[in-house]
This record gives structure tokens, sequence and C-alpha cells, in this order.
């Protein structure tokens, strides 16, 4: 028995390291040359959606990962490479408001609070793609996170017909977020299992609520 239990367990072991080596490989292929870092090289798109996480930390401690993605969100919009700013996050208690603490910080950094839109049911990544095109009718925007987070929601935007690129906010030091990045690993194979098998939607939808008052129009 203790001999088939460790049998098991390798072969578990084995199984999921090939998975996460496989969903990482497919995603980075997929979305090769679509992030940028440099500001002034990123092209030009009508709305960023900013991709939400915690204000602050279990401990009460500020979370770096929110205040570096709001601060390259303000960057984009106060260079000119996007005219809106949907902020999109989980909103699961008043208490807890991932939207609503972007959008504050953002106004704080001198976003005019009439061009930052909220989509409260972004419950994972996969929501916060899909709704900013079914809900908010956008389908050629820059997704604003980490590049480890970019490039997967790249990779399910793409396959859900959004014209998507992403904007890289600084990253956080590894051995400083090594839960983050683990968690990321099994996201990607969530993600391309969500993609290639499961064909997920969003938790919620909702009324259409075009961005700037008009649904953007597909480039000629």
């Amino acid at each position: 028995m203790k001999r088939r239990m460790i049998q098991i367990s390798v072969a578990a072991a084995v199984t999921a390291v090939l998975s996460i080596a496989g969903a990482t490989a497919i995603i980075n292929r997929a979305t090769q040359g679509m992030t940028y870092s440099n500001v002034q090289a990123i092209p030009h798109r009508r709305v960023g959606l900013l991709l939400g996480c915690g204000k602050t930390l279990p401990g009460g401690w500020a979370n770096p990962f929110f205040s570096n993605r709001v601060a390259a969100a303000a960057e984009l919009y106060h260079a000119a490479k996007v005219d809106y700013l949907l902020v999109s996050g989980d909103n699961h208690t008043h208490a807890y408001d991932e939207a609503k603490d972007m959008k504050n910080s953002l106004v704080e950094l001198g976003v005019p609070r009439e061009k930052i839109y909220c989509d409260y049911a972004g419950f994972r990544t996969l929501d916060s793609v899909v709704r900013a095109r079914d809900v908010f009718e956008q389908t050629r925007i820059t997704i604003i996170s980490q590049e480890f987070h970019n490039r997967r929601a790249i990779f399910i935007a793409r396959h859900h017909g959004i014209d998507a690129i992403g904007f890289n906010a600084v990253d956080i030091d590894a051995s400083y977020s090594f839960k983050t990045h683990c968690r990321e690993q099994a996201a990607k194979v969530s993600a391309v299992f969500d993609v290639y098998l499961f064909r997920r939607r969003p938790k919620f939808l909702g009324p259409k609520v075009p961005i700037g008052g008009v649904p953007q129009k597909e480039p000629v």
C-alpha cells in the first residue's frame, strides 16, 4: 500500500509539472510580442482594462501588486495612451471592493473620475476580460497588470475575439510574492482548460454599459 501511494504521488507531481510547463508554453507562445513595459512604445487604445487585486494584504500591509498596477494605469492615461480606464475586480462583500479602491486610488493620482468605469463583477480574470466585451462593449483594449498576469489575460481575451495588448506594471520580487506566483502556475493551467475544454463564461453579465456613452467601433 505504501509503495502504491508513493507511485500515485510521483505520478501526480509529474502530471502537475508537465501541465504547468505545457500551459506556460502555450500562453507565452500565443502572447509573444503583445506586452509592453515602455509607455512610449505601446500603441494607443481607447480603453485600458485594469485587473484588480486587494489593496491590502491579510496582515493589513499595503499590497505592492495593487499600488504598482494603479500607478501603471495612471501612467498610461497621463501619457494619452488610453482615453478611459475600466477597473475590474471582486466586490463580494461591502467591506471588500477592489474596483472602488482602484478608482479612488486613480483619482488620487490625477485621473478624472468621469474617465473611470467600474466593473464590480470581475471575480476572476476570465470574468473581467469577457465582461469588457459583453457588458462594456469593448473589442480592442489594453490590459494592465503585472506581465505574468497580462499574458494570461491576453490569452483569454484573444480566444474570445478581443484584440488585446498588455501594459506591464512593475513586478514584485519573487521572495516577497512566492504565494502569488505559485497560484499563477495553477491559474495558467486553468486558463488553458477554460479556453479549450470547459469553455467557461463569466458568473454574471448584465445590461450594456458602453464606455464613453457609445459602443466601440471596429477599426477600419
